[in-house]
């Protein structure tokens, strides 16, 4: 049975600029597969390959077994991708129900005269939440009076109603606390045990690890490797991540300068 998504020796210029290289990962139904990398490491190159924003022009990416080129958003998100970004694309001022439809509310009635079934949308956006573990007591409040952690669980909850795939986190946590941190992660896994195949960009090992059944290191645009969770210890993630090599070699140096 063909992975959800595969990315082989995958590639980005741009002009002369080699923004990644080298990719290989791959991505199951029910795993996640976190991507690890500083900034400037070719995080949001990657994320722009597989949302359809730009293509590659090295290597493969398959989709279900097919070699896919998006060649728009639209075009990744109708193939069941989507892609939740760290600035949340949401209407603070907008209730809970409004931001979870987005455009797509349940309507009634009879062209030309529909409208908005408002009670239905509110119903299902309270029972969509509820079935990742989110209880919002009144979906008509405004989402910009919920946490961070619960703004982002939102998004997640959208996607898979949906019909999403693939659900692409760009950095959920790097603006959190601890606490907050942690109910987001607790909605990935929810959203993996429903059989999505989860793609968790960050630059925190120590989010990365408790979640991820897969992990890809990124640095300067080159893969570092392309490892299961049983290879590789925590202690190895966070010292690949520190660029522990360069840090030790920096050490020796000075040690004997």
């Amino acid at each position: 049975m063909s992975s959800l998504i595969e990315l082989e020796n995958v590639g980005k210029r741009y002009g002369n600029i080699i923004a990644l290289s080298g990719v290989t990962t791959s991505v199951e139904a029910g795993e996640v597969t976190c991507v690890l990398g500083d900034n400037g490491a070719g995080k949001s190159t990657f994320i722009k390959i597989l949302a359809g924003v730009h293509q590659h022009d090295e290597g493969e990416v398959r989709l279900e077994g097919s070699p896919v080129k998006f060649n728009s958003p639209r075009e990744s998100l109708s193939s069941g991708i989507a892609t939740v970004y760290q600035d949340l694309a949401m209407v603070p001022l907008m209730s809970v129900w409004r931001n979870f439809f987005m455009g797509a509310e349940p309507t009634k009635g009879v062209w030309p005269f529909r409208w908005i079934d408002e009670g239905e949308a509110k119903r299902i956006a309270k029972q969509e939440l509820a079935k990742m573990g989110i209880d919002i007591r009144d979906t008509e409040q405004p989402v910009g009076t919920l946490s961070g952690g619960e703004r982002q669980s939102v998004a997640i909850a959208r996607a898979v109603y949906f019909g999403a795939k693939v659900l692409i986190l760009d950095e959920p946590t790097s603006a959190l606390g601890v606490k907050q941190s942690g109910v987001v992660l607790k909605y990935i896994i929810a959203a993996r045990d429903r059989g999505l195949g989860v793609i968790f960009i960050t630059h925190n090992p120590h989010h990365a690890y408790p979640v991820g059944d897969r992990f890809m290191i990124l640095n300067r645009g080159k893969s570092l490797g392309n490892f299961a969770k049983s290879e590789l210890p925590r202690d190895e993630l966070v010292k690949m991540m520190a660029g522990g090599a360069e840090l030790d070699q920096l050490t020796h140096e000075l040690e004997n300068a």
